[in-house]
């Protein structure tokens, strides 16, 4: 793979109204060309009709060509430098992989570049090679999967590190994924020997007997999305194995009682609709060589009104505990879709202004002229 820049843009100026630019006011634009050695990784890097180069044109506000393996990019020099690297970036992802790219991988690497230009910001401090990547978690079906943002990477370092994690945050953000590939990885690599997936089913009030079929039937539907999560990461005849032989384990939080899980990862999703005592319950079943992962949304409780959420007390009480992690997720996390993102960031504008109005709930008139 190589770059060039185009002697026409470099130092040049064009009066334009780009984002940054006022009437009147000259703005600098470079031109940036790289070429890849493999036509099919390019292509992979460029996506189905080039729909990652035009989620990076829109991302970074830039403007960007591609034509078999050769990519012209033009705009600031910042954000066409940027642009170059994230483009690199995704290449060398796709020799690693050799899988297309989705645009939450377009995002990350935008994220990773964003990161790490902030901790060096100029080319001379540090090669690029030499600048540290976003961690990842690695199983035999998926393979490597890199964090995407600067809160995922915090979260993967936060699982490899401590003995109890707290995740936190609005849908989207990998919360649950995360924590269930970090949990297969550490079964397949030795380290635990069972993986117990644990969701309180507060629909039904943990009172699950009226429902037909046998405990895994009764809850599966409040763990669906673990389910999948499992999927994207096993063969399928892995999980329907472990399953069959305890391996996995399927537990309602109130069955968790009086049990102490040794040589586990355990995973407790939607905690927030957890009480207190459920909570303190399901913290004290940690036993020798566990890991626990306690994964849910504040702003989604589905409590009876007037009751703690088990997760908000927990965090507050065990802040500052050693061997005890927490990561909090925000809008800009989400990494579904960016439609997604959008709808999350409009809940909590929202969300606020109904906080601030409750708080002025008579706001002063103006006096009568």
């Amino acid at each position: 793979m190589s770059t060039s820049d185009g002697a026409s843009g470099r130092g040049g100026a064009l009066r334009g109204r780009g984002p940054a630019s006022r009437p009147g006011e000259i703005m600098e634009t470079v031109e940036v060309s790289l070429t890849f050695d493999d036509n099919r990784l390019a292509s992979l890097v460029f996506g189905q009709y080039d729909q990652n180069v035009a989620h990076i044109e829109r991302r970074l506000g830039v403007t960007a060509t591609a034509l078999g393996n050769h990519l012209v990019v033009k705009g600031a020099p910042d954000a066409a430098e940027k642009a170059r690297r994230v483009f690199e970036r995704l290449y060398a992802r796709a020799q690693e992989s050799g899988t297309a790219l989705t645009l939450g991988d377009v995002d990350g690497a935008i994220q990773e570049t964003t990161v790490q230009g902030n901790l060096f910001p100029s080319a001379e401090i540090a090669a690029e090679s030499d600048r540290p990547q976003f961690d990842q978690i690695a199983t035999r079906r998926r393979g490597a999967v890199r964090a995407r943002s600067a809160a995922q990477d915090a979260y993967i370092k936060a699982l490899r590190s401590n003995e109890l994690v707290f995740a936190e945050g609005p849908a989207g953000t990998g919360k649950t994924w995360l924590a269930v590939g970090h949990a297969v990885s550490l079964l397949e690599q030795g380290h635990v020997e069972r993986l117990i997936l644990s969701r309180p089913a507060v629909e039904a009030g943990e009172r699950l007997g009226f429902l037909p079929g046998d405990m895994r039937e009764k809850v599966d539907p409040y763990l669906r999305p673990i389910y999948d999560a499992l999927y994207d990461f096993m063969e399928a005849r892995h999980v329907d194995r472990g399953l069959q032989t305890g391996q996995i384990e399927i537990a309602p939080l109130a069955f968790m009682r009086g049990r102490t899980l040794t040589n586990a990862v355990v995973l407790l999703d939607e905690a927030q609709n957890t009480t207190s005592m459920q909570m303190k319950m399901f913290l004290t079943r940690l036993g020798e060589n566990s890991r626990m992962i306690v994964t849910g949304d504040p702003s989604q409780i589905d409590l009876p009104p007037g009751q703690r959420s088990g997760l908000v007390e927990a965090v507050s009480i065990l802040d500052g505990v050693e061997g005890i992690g927490r990561v909090t997720f925000r809008d800009v996390d989400v990494v579904r879709h960016d439609l997604v993102r959008r709808i999350v960031t409009a809940y909590e504008k929202a969300s606020h202004g109904e906080a601030e109005a409750d708080r002025n709930p008579n706001p002063r008139r103006r006096p009568l002229a």
